[in-house]
C-alpha cells in the first residue's frame, strides 16, 4: 500500500474542524447538566471532567475516520503521531471550569497545523450558539459571516481581557502585573476560557488580551481565528505566541500593550 500523501487542502481541513467542533460541542452541552469533576491535572484547581475525555475521543475519532495518517495533540490524551505532514491540535473543552459551574464561556477549538504552521481552525462556543472557523489567508468567520476586527483604541481606552494560571505563586505574579494594568486600561476582563477570549477579540467583544501559561491548544485555533480577523498574536517582546505569555490586539494597541507588560514580568512567575 502506498504511503504517498497529497499535499492537504486547508478548506478540506477546516470542514474537518468544523464537523468535529459541531459534533463535540453538541455531546458536551447535552452533558454539561450532570457533569462532575473527575479528577485534577496540574493543581487541585485545574480539573478535568469525564466530558473532557469523551469529547476528545469524539473529536479523535472523527478526525481519524477521515484522515487516518495525521497526527493529534489533545489535552487529555496526549499526542498521536502520523506520517501526512498533519497536525491536529485539540482543546475539547476550553474553559473547564466554566463549564462545571453551568457558565456559557466554554469552547470546542480544534486547529490543523501544517509543517508547524497552523492553517485552518474551528472554535465552537456551543451556549452561545457560535461557530467561528478560519482559513490561513482566507480570512475568518462566525456563523458564516466575515470577521473584521475593530479598529485599535488608545491603550488608556481598551478593554483588556486575560485569565490566570492555576498555580499560587503564578497566580501571585500575575495579580501584581493586574495591578499595573489596571490603571492604565479602560477595564479588565476574565471570562474564564482563552478561546472565548480570542475569538470574542474578532468580533469586538474586548479590544485586547494576555495571558501567560496557556499550551498550544489554547491558542492554536482560536488565534487563527483573531489573526485572520486583522489581530496581531504573539508573545513577550514581539516573538511569537507561547507559554511565557500570549498577546493579542490590533497592531497598535499590541505594540502599546507589549510595552505596558514588558518591565512588569508579564512573562515570568516573579
Amino acid at each position: 500500500m502506498s504511503t504517498t500523501h497529497h499535499p492537504p487542502n486547508p478548506e478540506e481541513l477546516r470542514a474537518l474542524a468544523v464537523r468535529a467542533a459541531a459534533e463535540a460541542g453538541e455531546l458536551a452541552a447535552e452533558g454539561q447538566a450532570g457533569i462532575t469533576v473527575l479528577d485534577t491535572k496540574s493543581s487541585p484547581t485545574d480539573v478535568v471532567t469525564k466530558m473532557d475525555r469523551a469529547a476528545e475521543e469524539l473529536i479523535r475519532t472523527r478526525l481519524l475516520e477521515a484522515r487516518p495518517h495525521d497526527a493529534v495533540l489533545g489535552e487529555e490524551g496526549g499526542g498521536a503521531s502520523g506520517t501526512s505532514g498533519v497536525r491536529w491540535i485539540v482543546d475539547p473543552i476550553d474553559g473547564t471550569v466554566n463549564y462545571l459551574y453551568g457558565s456559557p464561556d466554554w469552547a470546542v477549538a480544534i486547529a490543523a497545523e501544517v509543517d508547524g504552521r497552523v492553517v485552518a481552525a474551528a472554535v465552537n462556543v456551543p451556549s452561545r450558539g457560535e461557530m467561528f472557523e478560519a482559513v490561513l489567508g482566507h480570512g475568518s468567520r462566525r456563523n458564516g459571516v466575515a470577521l473584521r476586527a475593530p479598529d485599535a483604541v488608545p491603550l488608556d481606552r481598551a478593554l483588556v481581557a486575560t485569565g490566570f494560571g492555576y498555580f499560587p505563586e503564578r497566580r501571585a505574579q500575575q495579580a501584581r502585573v493586574l495591578l499595573e494594568v489596571l490603571p492604565r486600561v479602560r477595564d479588565i476582563r476574565r471570562c474564564g476560557a482563552a478561546a472565548v477570549d480570542l475569538t470574542g477579540l474578532a468580533t469586538g467583544r474586548c479590544d485586547a488580551y494576555y495571558e501567560r501559561g496557556l499550551n498550544p491548544w489554547d491558542w492554536a485555533a482560536p488565534g487563527l481565528v483573531a489573526s485572520e480577523a486583522g489581530v496581531r498574536v504573539g508573545g513577550a517582546a514581539g516573538g511569537p505566541p507561547s507559554g511565557d505569555l500570549v498577546i493579542a490586539a490590533r497592531p497598535e494597541l499590541y505594540e502599546a500593550l507589549d510595552a505596558l507588560l514588558a518591565p512588569l514580568g508579564a512573562d515570568t512567575d516573579g
